[in-house]
């Protein structure tokens, strides 16, 4: 469950560190878990036996995807950026977020060439720079055609 409690104020006491686990934008003192910023308060059980808490600025509540949620996002997992269709879970404690593209349409949808050029897809498994030819290895998404703009 990824829904907003409350807003809170930084100093704010959230619950015992019996009720939950820290997560970011807060910090623990004498057994309780307080917001360190002002924002929404979320409780998300991860697997463990306690919800993570953990706050989020206001301007960033409404950029968090859930769990299983497919996105377009930019990742520089390689040192060349790529827009790639993905599918969310969770990561670690400090909300950081795994990303798979293990279904068949998901992949990249955007890549450029270290040349800087936008490469285009020559097979489900590369891209090619059409400036140097120079072919590279990318898990190409199979983009619906309604998800393209017209």
């Amino acid at each position: 469950n990824m829904s907003p409690r409350k807003l809170c104020v930084p100093g704010e006491k959230l619950c015992s560190t019996e009720d939950c686990i820290p997560g970011t934008g807060t910090y623990l003192r004498h057994g309780y878990i307080f917001a360190a910023l002002a924002g929404y308060v979320f409780r998300k059980n991860e697997g463990e036996e306690l919800p993570v808490i953990s706050v989020v600025k206001e301007t960033e509540a409404q950029l968090l995807p859930d769990v299983g949620a497919i996105v377009t996002c930019k990742v520089e997992i390689y040192k060349i950026p790529s827009l790639t269709g993905a599918h969310i879970s969770l990561g670690d404690v400090q909300s950081n977020y795994l990303l798979t593209t293990a279904e068949n349409e998901l992949g990249v949808v955007v890549a450029h060439s270290e040349a800087g050029v936008q490469m285009i897809p020559i097979s489900w498994c590369e891209m090619q720079c059409p400036r140097t030819h120079g072919k590279e290895f990318r898990k190409v998404a199979r983009v619906q055609p309604e998800f393209l703009q017209a």
